[in-house]
C-alpha cells in the first residue's frame, strides 16, 4: 500500500470505448483545437506586428492568448491521440505534469481576466489617469504577479495530490488527469488535499470574481451616464460577452473542483472539465479581440500582406 511504484500509469477513459464515437470526437477535437490555436496565434501575430497596438490592453491580451494556447495544447493533443489510437494510458510522470499544467493555465487565465476587469475600469472610469496608473511598468509587475502565484499554486497542489498512494486502481474518468478523480481513486488519506482544494478555491474564486464583478459594476455605473443610446449600447454588448465567458469559466470551475464527491455524476464531470478546459481558448480570441475593430484591420492588414 506504501510503495507508490505500484501504479506507474494511469488510464484515461474519456467520454466513450465506442470506436466511431472516438473517431467522431477526435475529428470534433481537431477542429476545435485549430480553431482556438489560429484564432490566439493571429491575435498575437498581429498585436505584436502592429506598433499602434502596443498598449496595456493588447499586452494582457496577448498574454491571455499564450495562456489559451498552453492550456488546450494540454489537454487536446493527448484525448485525441486516445480518441484514435483507443490507447488511453498516460504515465505516472505525464499526468502530473498535467495536472500542473492545467492548474497553472487555468490559474492564470482567471488572474489575467482579472487584471483585465481593472484595465477597464480604470479606462472607463479614470481615463485622465489612465497612462499613469496603467503604465508598462505596473502591467509588467501584475502579469508577473499572475505567473508566480499560479505556478507556486500550481506546485502545492501537484506535489500534495502525487504525494498520495494510488495502488492498483489508476482508472480515471475524465480525458484528462484531473484533480477530483485522482483523489477519489487514492488509497491514502485525502482529507488535506480536499481541504486545500475547498479552501483555496473558495478564496481565489471568490476574491477574483469579486474584484471583477465590482469593476464591471463601476463600468456600467460610468456607462449608464453617457447620453448617447448608442455608445450606452456599444459598451454593454462589449462588457456581456465578457462577462458570460467568465462566468462560465468560474461555474464549470466550481463544479469540477469544489463538489462534493457524493454529487459526482460522469456526465456533469465531463461536461464541466469542457466548459473550463476547451471553451475558454476558443471563445476568448472571439469575445475579447476579432469583435475590437483595431484587432480586425490589424489582422485584416497581416493577411493581405
Amino acid at each position: 500500500m506504501a510503495n507508490q511504484s505500484l501504479v506507474t500509469e494511469f488510464l484515461l477513459m474519456g467520454f466513450t470505448d465506442d470506436h466511431d464515437m472516438q473517431i467522431m470526437y477526435f475529428v470534433v477535437f481537431l477542429v476545435i483545437y485549430l480553431l482556438a490555436l489560429i484564432g490566439n496565434l493571429l491575435l498575437s501575430v498581429a498585436v505584436i506586428l502592429n506598433h499602434h497596438l502596443h498598449a496595456p490592453m493588447y499586452f494582457f491580451l496577448v498574454n491571455l492568448s499564450f495562456c489559451d494556447v498552453c492550456f488546450i495544447s494540454t489537454i487536446i493533443p493527448k484525448a485525441m491521440a486516445a480518441s484514435l489510437t483507443n490507447n488511453k494510458q498516460i504515465s505516472y510522470a505525464g499526468c502530473a505534469a498535467q495536472v500542473f499544467s492545467v492548474f497553472t493555465f487555468a490559474g492564470f487565465e482567471l488572474a489575467v481576466l482579472t487584471v483585465m476587469a481593472y484595465d477597464r475600469y480604470v479606462a472607463i472610469c479614470h481615463p485622465l489617469q489612465y497612462m499613469l496608473m496603467m503604465n508598462w511598468g505596473a502591467c509588467l509587475q501584475m502579469v508577473a504577479a499572475s505567473w508566480i502565484s499560479t505556478l507556486i499554486h500550481a506546485l502545492l497542489h501537484t506535489i500534495l495530490t502525487f504525494k498520495l498512494n494510488f495502488c492498483k486502481f489508476s482508472r480515471i474518468e475524465q480525458f484528462f488527469c484531473d484533480v477530483p478523480h485522482l483523489l477519489m481513486i487514492s488509497c491514502s488519506d485525502t482529507r488535506v488535499s480536499q481541504i486545500l482544494l475547498l479552501v483555496v478555491g473558495i478564496t481565489v474564486d471568490l476574491f477574483c470574481s469579486g474584484f471583477i464583478f465590482m469593476s464591471y459594476g463601476y463600468i456600467f455605473s460610468a456607462v449608464l451616464k453617457i447620453p448617447s443610446v448608442q455608445g450606452r449600447y456599444k459598451a454593454f454588448s462589449t462588457c456581456t460577452p465578457h462577462l458570460t465567458v467568465l462566468s462560465l469559466f468560474l461555474i464549470s470551475t466550481v463544479l469540477a473542483y469544489m463538489r462534493p464527491q457524493s454529487l459526482s455524476s460522469h456526465t456533469l464531470d465531463l461536461l464541466s472539465a469542457v466548459l473550463y478546459t476547451v471553451f475558454p481558448p476558443l471563445l476568448n480570441p472571439l469575445i475579447y479581440s476579432f469583435r475590437n475593430k483595431n484587432i480586425q484591420m490589424a489582422v485584416w492588414k497581416m493577411l493581405k500582406k
